[in-house]
């Protein structure tokens, strides 16, 4: 089965470049510019981001990612999410589910994500370890909102984009929410 050619974007945003890929009908990847490691989904396309470049306003998922980027940094009503298409296992998947009914503004933790997994698939407890592992794989950050996943107590865990931006998207979403 042959791949299908990555379209690569940029979107200048106030935390960084964000680097947009999309299949040429979905988004398929979405990170900042110079996260500690290269997400698997930029695979041999990594050094080469077009961080210059504005997303290709041919590729209608690029384009819609950047409209709903310039409506989540501008404080506006989020529009529909733009169409992605998310690669990785079942359990990433039915991770990655979960992690968009995070409402904004608000947190909610990797023990918490186990627990209402574990009840979907019937199970007596899961390992938040295994869905931090899955909210990792992550490969389109802020419209799947690994940023809102916390560790125990609230304590600021890891985060792709690293922890500086993590902290800074919950205080602009707790503020926006705040000021509503």
């Amino acid at each position: 089965m042959a791949q299908s050619m990555l379209h690569l974007g940029c979107y200048p945003s106030p935390l960084g470049n964000i680097v947009l890929g999309s299949d040429g009908a979905s988004l398929v990847g979405l990170c900042f510019d110079g996260q500690p490691s290269p997400p698997r989904w930029l695979g041999s396309h990594f050094p080469a981001i077009p961080v210059a470049d504005r997303a290709d306003v041919a590729d209608s998922a690029l384009r819609q990612a950047s409209e709903w980027l310039e409506a989540y940094f501008g404080g506006a009503k989020l529009p529909s999410t733009p169409p992605i298409a998310l690669s990785g296992t079942p359990f990433q998947r039915a991770v990655w589910r979960l992690l968009q009914s995070i409402p904004y503004g608000q947190t909610t933790t990797y023990g918490a994500l186990a627990a209402e997994l574990a009840r979907t698939f019937g199970h007596d407890r899961m390992s938040a370890q295994a869905v931090g592992h899955a909210v990792a794989c992550n490969p389109v950050l802020l419209i799947v909102p690994c940023h809102r996943v916390v560790g125990a107590g609230g304590r600021l865990s890891g985060y792709a984009g690293g922890q500086e931006r993590k902290q800074r998207l919950l205080r602009m979403e707790r503020d926006r929410v705040a000021a509503d």
